[in-house]
């Protein structure tokens, strides 16, 4: 099992690839990844649920713990705010992570209304679960994220002051999900010692992994963006079907290629590094 804190080497990123169920876990280790992140969005989608929080901790950290069960690569869990307003809450949520044996987790700073939680508020929270990351029995990476600039509750300025104080915390590696242009990411990496994770998502999607190499960034991970390319295509699908009576969209590819990838993408074990 390769180690996941190793793997967070600044203008060198790794593709932190986000999966919302065993099968596109296995798939993208199969094509190459050398990490699996979930996603709360596209496991939201899976359990017919909007984007929003409405996947409690506990499922959550499970679908994490079962991804890791079926991939032999770091599994690291996107577990929203962690699942209360208070610094206990998000330490209770890091605790059960490492327990659940996963590699790794981010917690933003954004409460389910879509507000952010205040500046001394947001570090305490932080704090509090950076310490449990560092208790636990095993190595774990913890990302702290600024989520205001991509949800428009704060600016770029009060992002990065937010960075400074999650690495001053104990953040193991900072986010700024779509800070804005990648000139944006670099001031980012410029003002943090810390690995610095940026989104491939939307617009960044035009960017390459020398991009954000040269900006800085020590991991790229996709969000959901590959869970909505993938229900692109199942209404893409849809409409000419349900509308039109085409069926010239079901293409895809053969299902012996599925097959070998996912029987390639398979773990072994269950333990992270």
């Amino acid at each position: 099992m390769t180690d996941f804190r190793a793997m967070h080497v600044p203008s060198d990123p790794f593709i932190l690839a986000n999966a919302w169920d065993v099968g596109s876990a296995r798939m993208l280790v199969a094509l190459g990844a050398q990490a699996i992140a979930t996603s709360s969005a596209g496991f939201a989608f899976t359990r017919g649920l909007p984007d929003g929080g409405r996947v409690g901790r506990d499922e959550a950290i499970a679908h994490a713990a079962d991804l890791a069960k079926h991939v032999d690569v770091p599994v690291s869990a996107d577990l929203e705010d962690g699942y209360g307003p208070d610094p206990i809450d998000c330490a209770e949520t890091v605790q059960q992570s490492a327990l659940a044996g996963l590699a790794g987790c981010c917690i933003e700073d954004i409460a389910p209304d879509g507000t952010a939680y205040d500046f001394a508020a947001s570090v305490a929270r932080i704090e509090t679960a950076a310490l449990a990351a560092r208790q636990a029995t095993r190595d774990f990476v913890f990302c702290a994220r600024a989520d205001g600039v991509m949800t428009g509750a704060y600016d770029l300025n009060e992002a990065i002051r937010r960075l400074k104080a999650f690495e001053a915390a104990g953040a193991d590696v900072l986010y700024c999900p779509m800070p804005g242009e990648m000139d944006d990411l670099r001031r980012i990496t410029a003002s943090v010692s810390k690995p610095v994770n940026a989104l491939a998502a939307g617009p960044w999607t035009q960017s390459s992994r020398t991009d954000f190499a040269e900006a800085g960034a020590a991991r790229i991970s996709l969000g959901s963006a590959l869970a909505r390319a993938t229900h692109q295509v199942i209404r893409d699908a849809g409409q000419a079907m349900f509308i039109g009576g085409d069926f010239t969209k079901l293409g895809g590819i053969g299902s012996g290629e599925v097959d070998g990838y996912l029987e390639t993408g398979a773990g072994s074990t269950a333990g992270l590094s």
